[in-house]
């Protein structure tokens, strides 16, 4: 299968060196998340809980675009301007983030040369992270399903990967740490020729339009090919330059550190039973 592969890939890039082209796809993306609320909770009324569950379910559905030629590409979101403070409102619910994924971030990959950058943020502070693209063990299936107006392959990769999962009960916060096996499938077309993707995903004969994890749906929702309005790859560079591993630790950091002034905020009572979970 993996010679298979390889053989598509060479052919793949013959295809594109001898064609000049490049387009815009939109990707809606959702993410799997529960929220789960102790029997004695202080302060938090009905209305605030289904208040926090919808603003959970908001921030986890969001549109993307990835604009690509034959080598390059930039994939950000599209942000609407309908409120001014998503995170907040008159019910007194305000959901966090901690950094990562935010509406600023631009995520660069070079395909050619392997590589990605990927502008973004953490508490108000940038960073440009720096590194090689993630190599996904792609197992090819001749299975196949229409996404739109293209016709699409399958393809999966399976991976270990930890997950954190952080409860908040009677005020102290608890870190468990787990292992799973998660198989990634993504549906990729040859209609559009360039090995591809939404964020980091890559490395198929062909445009990704969809990818679930299990936890993460990412789906295209329209390609305009060769538009009117010239496509501009540029990549970013502005931010403390990181690499992905200093970036995540970074990051790891900054969460416990805002965990634990948010839990010590006089008046405040973060435990009570309330636990969340992204991710499934």
């Amino acid at each position: 299968m993996k010679a298979i592969l390889t053989g598509l890939m060479l052919l793949f890039v013959a295809t594109i060196s001898a064609q000049e082209f490049s387009g815009r796809a939109t990707y809606k993306t959702s993410r799997k998340s529960t929220i789960k609320f102790g029997k004695n909770q202080k302060g938090i009324t009905d209305k605030m809980q289904e208040e926090l569950k919808k603003r959970m379910q908001k921030m986890n559905q969001k549109t993307f675009i990835l604009e690509f030629d034959k080598t390059t590409s930039t994939y950000k979101e599209d942000v609407k301007l309908d409120n001014p403070n998503p995170q907040a409102n008159r019910s007194g619910v305000m959901v966090m983030s901690f950094g990562g994924s935010g509406s600023t971030d631009i995520y660069y990959k070079n395909i050619k040369d392997q590589k990605f950058a990927n502008k973004t943020a953490i508490m108000g502070k940038p960073f440009l992270v720096k590194d090689k693209l993630k190599q996904y063990n792609w197992e090819l299936s001749s299975e196949t399903k229409n996404i739109g107006m293209y016709t699409c392959y399958k393809a999966t990769s399976t991976e270990e990967v930890e997950n954190v999962k952080i409860s908040m009960i009677n005020g102290e916060s608890k870190e468990t740490k787990t292992t799973e096996t998660v198989t990634t499938t993504a549906w990729y077309t040859t209609q559009v020729p360039i090995s591809n993707g939404p964020k980091n995903y890559q490395g198929l004969p062909g445009l990704i339009l969809e990818i679930n994890d299990g936890k993460n749906l990412i789906v295209c929702t329209e390609i305009v090919l060769n538009p009117e309005k010239t496509v501009v790859i540029e990549e970013p560079t502005k931010g403390k330059v990181v690499s992905k591993k200093k970036f995540d630790k970074i990051q790891k950091q900054k969460s416990d550190e805002m965990m634990e002034k948010f839990k010590s905020r006089k008046g405040v009572d973060l435990g009570n039973g309330i636990n969340i979970k992204m991710g499934g």
